[in-house]
């Protein structure tokens, strides 16, 4: 136990301004978060405070993080895609993950009776690193272009001209940003907001 830790489950990890306060998610999980802990202080890894959640390691790897949500509390396995799963307990922690995977723990759910599943996976986490094991390379899923940006690029062609010209990696960011808009006029405004930086071949992060 790292008391370093401690101060998660009683004041939360800081990065809200719920911190320190009733209202804070850690709060909503208390118990179902503290038998994740004991189940986790059984294993080999070794408990740290890193991006001020509760980190477990070993021999340096981080292997997984303890956490908790407005709807459920979960360990997040860094390698999660590379572990048996048969009983699908681990989910993809969103829709453009690939690696990390999530055992989430929702309303009514029992910690314990999945206990031997939650040592299960962190021997095969470690495992994996003790193998070395990488993480093998592969290609993105195509994203659908939305309707919206099609329809854009008819009506200007050199909007569509820097659109293709762009590196894959920034037109994958821009079509996560547009497609992630529910309504039709939000990926509009979406659009509009980034068609200057488009223009000029810029990414969505760059400034």
């Amino acid at each position: 136990m790292n008391p370093e830790v401690d101060s998660y489950f009683t004041d939360g990890c800081g990065r809200c301004d719920l911190y320190q306060s009733p209202d804070c998610k850690v709060h909503r999980w208390a118990e179902p978060l503290q038998q994740l802990r004991s189940i986790l202080l059984s294993s080999p890894l070794v408990e740290e405070r890193k991006w001020s959640m509760p980190t477990y390691t070993h021999k340096g790897k981080n292997i997984l993080i303890l956490s908790a949500f407005k709807d459920y509390c979960s360990l997040n396995f860094f390698k999660g895609a590379l572990l048996k799963d048969p009983k699908n307990l681990l989910v993809f922690a969103g829709p453009n993950s690939r690696v990390p995977k999530l055992f989430k723990f929702e309303e009514g759910d029992s910690v314990l009776e999945h206990e031997e599943a939650i040592l299960d996976f962190i021997q095969q986490a470690i495992a994996v690193e003790e193998a070395g094991v990488k993480i093998p390379a592969s290609t993105p899923k195509p994203i659908d272009y939305p309707e919206e940006l099609q329809q854009a690029f008819r009506e200007d062609a050199g909007f569509e001209a820097a659109f293709e010209s762009l590196s894959p990696g920034r037109k994958r960011a821009y079509l996560i940003q547009f497609n992630g808009a529910k309504q039709s006029k939000t990926r509009w405004a979406r659009i509009e907001k980034w068609k200057d930086h488009i223009l000029i071949g810029k990414g969505i992060h760059d400034r």
